[in-house]
């Protein structure tokens, strides 16, 4: 054997080396770094997966050494990505993910922007500097690749029901999924199913089917006109950047109250009202729609980046269709979320982001809520004075993990917890509250008749694997091990509605996505509204989440509906959520044929 065949055997052999080599690397890290351990079961099928993929990827390969940089890259996309994804936000990479990347790059900074984009900048320059179709065995490797691509795109079915039959597949639970499968066969599956289940556009007929069965459901008191007049009040709604009460963490001991008393005295004057949000620690987008739009959202997507692209009567454009000048502030990047062309969307008229705030009290990016009330009350002024009525929306920045606090904001609270955040986000949520409360005090001077909403968007990440919630036995540290009333904790955040001199309302528990109807009744608004579709049936309040839902009554209990067979109640409140996303994507993506159906109300 000469030293050339011998080469050449083993720079065949290449992608075994460098998939066993890199598995056994990233799995370590996977393990002792993030605690994220693919079942030892799992791993001969992922790998061999894996395989195909490098063997496809190094026969259109130009070098050796190119395809290994390569292949370490995807891999450590794969291997690791996935453990970081599921440590803080308790699943893994999915391929919405991707539209997702750009937002995160636009907000990060140093070398924080840089460890993400060179990796990406890397991949991309490595694969076009390393492409090559020159001989035969490029062209196999060119055509099975492509082959796999079609076959994930346009035939989707031949990758998910093989697989979800003979591994399995938990859609509420994409942590075990990813445990369970292996990084490389979950993100070919959960790519497939992309695609197998989007959304899509439905037909008239379908759609108004949908859209009649939902109006059939609605409680006859709810048809019935109202003698009151409509009379315009200004409404302001603030999104409080993870607000909650850390008080809920009832094994630490805080050297004082994380909520400031003053706001504490006045939400229990609204008796502690929740709001049931969408999402946990991130995807503020999703709360903003809902708040907006009054429609949930049901898929781990965020909704403002592609599935709102139509120009729909949500809250703002009611209002400003009434006469309501409507405005947006935000001290962030304008296009983040895609948030121009949703805020327009809506109905926003007008767009306050980053570049028209003196950014005066930043806390490392952050601005503080204090200097954004005060600019916002500023730039509202003149409306106010002229009795003009405003739809006032303002979306916090300062509170964000991993709350950082400026020179003006010294920590004020110890904690017992172990978790480092839970210092930190106990100290970021005593400014917030105290400054929010500044901010009603001096908002009601001079509109005491206002509309005044707040609402925490989700809950804070308070380190890896929930830990500062497992901590006092909060959650658990995986959702498959939830209880059902660890689901309704994982969702619930401080809400206030403030009736103007009437006071703060008594809401209860209230799904987010059914605040802008209540905000249309305190005005008298009763004509038919796209939220009219959005109304549970049998009084219930439904919290659809990521491939589940669940259903809360007025006693307080809660059922949570996961996978078949479904009970009596479950069956009741899917066929309403079914019903509601396809008018959803009536409205929000395709032809809005269900408009025309609420005029006849």
């Amino acid at each position: 054997m000469n030293k050339y065949s011998f080469l050449h055997r083993h720079a065949l052999c290449l992608p075994i080396y460098s998939t066993a080599l890199l598995y056994v690397f990233y799995y370590c890290i996977s393990v002792f770094e993030f605690d994220v351990k693919i079942e030892p079961t799992s791993v001969p099928l992922d790998s061999f997966a894996q395989l195909i993929l490098a063997y496809i990827l190094y026969s259109i390969s130009r070098r050796a050494w190119i395809f290994f940089i390569l292949h370490a890259l995807i891999m450590g996309v794969l291997y690791i990505g996935n453990p970081i994804k599921i440590a803080f936000f308790g699943g893994p990479l999915m391929p919405d993910d991707i539209f997702a990347l750009r937002s995160l790059l636009l907000i990060l900074s140093g070398w924080k922007f840089f460890a993400l984009a060179f990796p990406l900048v890397a991949l991309g320059g490595l694969l076009f500097l390393n492409f090559k179709l020159r001989r035969l065995h490029n062209y196999i490797g060119g055509v099975l690749g492509g082959v796999l691509a079609l076959t994930v795109i346009y035939q989707p079915n031949l990758i998910v029901y093989p697989i979800d039959t003979y591994i399995g597949t938990k859609e509420w639970d994409q942590r075990s999924n990813y445990l369970w499968q292996g990084a490389t066969i979950h993100t070919l599956l959960e790519t497939a199913r992309y695609f197998l289940i989007a959304d899509k556009a439905p037909d008239i007929d379908v759609a108004r089917a949908a859209a009649k069965q939902l109006l059939a459901q609605q409680p006859f008191i709810d048809k019935i006109p109202s003698t009151k007049d409509f009379k315009p009040r200004n409404v302001h709604i603030v999104l409080l950047e993870s607000f909650w009460d850390a008080n809920n963490l009832k094994k630490i001991k805080f050297s004082q109250n994380p909520l400031s008393d003053d706001f504490r005295k006045l939400w229990k004057t609204a008796n502690n009202s929740v709001a049931l949000v969408p999402v946990f620690a991130g995807m503020t987008a999703n709360s903003e729609f809902e708040v907006l739009c009054g429609f949930p959202v049901t898929k781990n997507t965020v909704k403002f980046e592609r599935q709102l692209l139509n120009e729909v009567p949500c809250l703002p454009r009611l209002l400003a269709d009434k006469g309501y000048k409507t405005v947006v502030s935000h001290p962030n990047v304008p296009v983040f979320w895609n948030r121009v062309n949703a805020y327009h969307r809506v109905g926003f008229q007008t767009y306050w982001s980053e570049k028209d705030f003196e950014l005066d009290d930043i806390n490392r990016e952050f601005l503080g809520d204090s200097s954004l009330y005060r600019q916002v009350l500023g730039k509202i002024s003149s409306t106010l004075e002229s009795k003009a009525p405003i739809l006032d929306y303002i979306v916090t920045y300062f509170g964000h993990w991993d709350y950082p606090l400026n020179e003006s904001r010294p920590p004020q609270i110890t904690s017992t917890s172990q978790v480092e955040e839970v210092n930190g986000y106990a100290n970021t949520t005593y400014y917030k509250s105290r400054e929010f409360v500044e901010f009603v005090k001096n908002l009601q001077k001079s509109d005491p008749n206002g509309i005044i909403v707040a609402f925490g968007d989700h809950l804070p990440f308070l380190g890896e694997h929930f830990a500062g919630y497992v901590e006092s036995n909060v959650l658990k540290n995986s959702r498959g091990e939830f209880s059902d009333a660890m689901y309704k904790t994982y969702v619930s955040t401080p809400l206030l509605i403030i009736d103007g001199q009437k006071g703060a309302l008594k809401v209860g528990r209230l799904p987010l996505y059914q605040v802008p109807k209540l905000i249309l009744g305190l005005l008298n608004i009763h004509q038919p509204t796209i939220m009219d579709y959005t109304m549970p049936p049998e009084k219930e309040r439904v919290r659809p989440l990521t491939g589940l839902h669940f259903d809360e009554w007025a006693d307080g209990q809660v059922r949570v509906c996961k996978t078949p067979p479904y009970s009596p109640e479950c069956e009741r409140s899917l066929a309403w959520i079914e019903a509601v996303k396809t008018v959803s994507n009536d409205l929000f993506i395709g032809g809005q044929f269900t408009r025309p159906l609420l005029d006849k109300l």
